[in-house]
This record gives structure tokens, C-alpha cells and sequence, in this order.
């Protein structure tokens, strides 16, 4: 989904490879970005602990996230 996404939205990109998000996991939703790993080819969509409490998500866990760019 990566390649996908950089070859389309590449030039959307701010610095580092930051790429403007929301996203929504469970019941919570929020603006954030997703950041590109140059080293292991892919996005990385960090979440905030509040997120994290709000959606009891541990080490582990398998979770269902939603993106929208």
C-alpha cells in the first residue's frame, strides 16, 4: 500500500516525508500525518497515548485503522 501511496501522493509530502491524515481507530478519530521510512519503504502512523488509552491498545494487539489522505 506504500508504493501506492508515494507514487500518487508524493508531491503531497511536506518535510521528512510527512503526509497530512486523519485517521480512526475503534471510536476515535483525529487529524494527524503519517510519516515515510525511507529506510524500510513504508508510512508509519504514530499514535498519541491518548489514543492508546481512549482505544485500550497494548503491545500486541491487533487493531483496525482507518486512513483517510
Amino acid at each position: 500500500m506504500s508504493v501506492e501511496i508515494r507514487s500518487v501522493l508524493k508531491s503531497e509530502e511536506e518535510g521528512w516525508g510527512r503526509l497530512k491524515a486523519v485517521a480512526k481507530i475503534g471510536n476515535t478519530e483525529w487529524k494527524t500525518a503519517i510519516w515515510f521510512d525511507s529506510k524500510n519503504e513504508t508510512y508509519l502512523l504514530p499514535l498519541k497515548a491518548e489514543v492508546r488509552k481512549r482505544e485500550n491498545i497494548e503491545v500486541e494487539k491487533k487493531i483496525e485503522v482507518a486512513i483517510w489522505l
